[in-house]
């Protein structure tokens, strides 16, 4: 993996694992604001 900067004011996807919600935010958004389910931010690969 190669070094990146990272601006941290730059918005994220983040994605719903329950329902598939999908907001854009420069500050992780905590639960779905549809079902309350928890989210995950998509640039962040699943391992």
């Amino acid at each position: 993996m190669r070094d990146i900067e990272h601006d941290t004011d730059d918005a994220s996807p983040y994605e719903c694992f329950d329902c598939g919600t999908v907001v854009v935010r420069t500050d992780p958004p905590g639960d779905c604001p549809d079902c309350a389910g928890r989210m995950r931010n998509r640039r962040t690969p699943l391992e």
